[in-house]
């Protein structure tokens, strides 16, 4: 299939990416090289995918309603999977507009290529952190989720309100997928995971907030690869027994669909560090500090669904996973 991946340079998206190259699809992948983090971090993953035959990129930004409508003009996708987005809770604090940019005028620009060029399957980034206020554990599809608090967690709900619309009015077969903590080589720095370990062994204090007590569900970035690439090629159904009296939120008469993928065992901020430790054979200096506006103390995914209807949930262990960014680690920054 010929696939459109919006944040190619990114994190998920390059892993995503190789693995479609990888099977025998042919990937556009379009990404704006913003400086949210170091750029060469991302010219680096590019680099790699575009040795590979069958990827194209494109720089462009998801905003650029012009752009965007010539790209869908140009090609003609199978599928589309948009993980581009201006990520981070906490940076949602200091710069809003951002996440108002990348997350609702580039998502509306995706839907509107989409509905237009007639794309078989949209599948989209959602987010954990849409889970908000809930306490209900662990947290699931069929679950209400109005109460984010983060603006981050406000645009990726959105991004499900805006998506049902257009399978509603459209009949554009549409798929969220709610992330839960994605880890691994090739991360992002912004993430606890790469923050720790380049503060550990520069011999610098890490920061643990809510005094360590946060639980997280940790995902290994192959598992979410490998969990998309299922869920893009199982087109969205419709429900004929959504009923408007007891509305899933999960499904619709539409052709409307959300999952989580995660982990489905949470672990304990202090538990993480330790596994770290061990893995790099260095001790963390800790600052303890409260937890953050924004931030939620647990996450932890039913995956019920996922499993039913693609045969797959997450299953790699903290341990092996954390092993492999470390050597990864090593390998690209070489420390001393």
């Amino acid at each position: 299939m010929r696939i459109l991946v919006t944040g190619a340079a990114g994190f998920i998206g390059f892993h995503l990416s190789r693995a479609l190259l990888a099977r025998g699809d042919t990937v556009v992948g379009l990404d704006n090289l913003n400086d949210y983090y170091e750029v060469q971090l991302k010219l680096d993953r590019l680099a790699q995918l575009e040795r590979t035959p069958g990827f194209t990129f494109v720089k462009a930004d998801l905003a650029d309603r012009a752009g965007i409508a010539a790209l869908f003009g140009q090609h003609r996708f199978d599928r589309v999977v948009n993980l581009a987005a201006q990520a981070g809770v906490r940076y949602s604090l200091q710069n809003p507009h951002a996440y108002v940019d990348a997350n609702l005028v580039g998502f509306i620009n995706i839907l509107e290529g989409c509905r237009h060029a007639k794309v078989p399957h949209l599948v989209y980034a959602s987010s954990s952190s849409v889970y908000g206020a809930n306490t209900a554990m662990p947290f699931s599809v069929h679950h209400n989720v109005d109460h984010p608090v983060s603006l981050y967690a406000a645009t990726k709900k959105a991004n499900e309100l805006m998506a049902h619309t257009y399978a509603h009015l459209y009949g554009l077969p549409v798929t969220g997928l709610r992330f839960f903590t994605v880890y691994g080589p090739w991360g992002r720095p912004d993430m606890a995971l790469f923050l720790f370990t380049r503060a550990i062994l520069e011999g610098r204090p890490i920061q643990v907030f809510n005094e360590g007590k946060m639980r997280r569900d940790f995902t290994y970035v192959d598992d979410i690869v490998e969990g998309v690439v299922r869920v893009t090629d199982r087109i969205a159904p419709a429900n004929p027994d959504w009923s408007g009296d007891r509305p899933d939120p999960a499904s619709s008469r539409a052709p409307y669909r959300v999952y989580n993928i995660g982990n489905h065992q949470p672990v304990e901020l202090l538990r993480f560090i330790e596994i770290l430790e061990e893995k790099l054979g260095r001790k963390a200096q800790k600052t303890f500090l409260p937890m953050q506006a924004g931030d939620v103390p647990a996450t932890y995914a039913d995956v019920d669904d996922l499993r039913r209807d693609v045969g797959f949930a997450p299953a790699t262990p903290l341990e092996t996973g954390i092993e492999r960014f470390v050597a990864w680690y090593r390998e690209y920054y070489r420390p001393i």
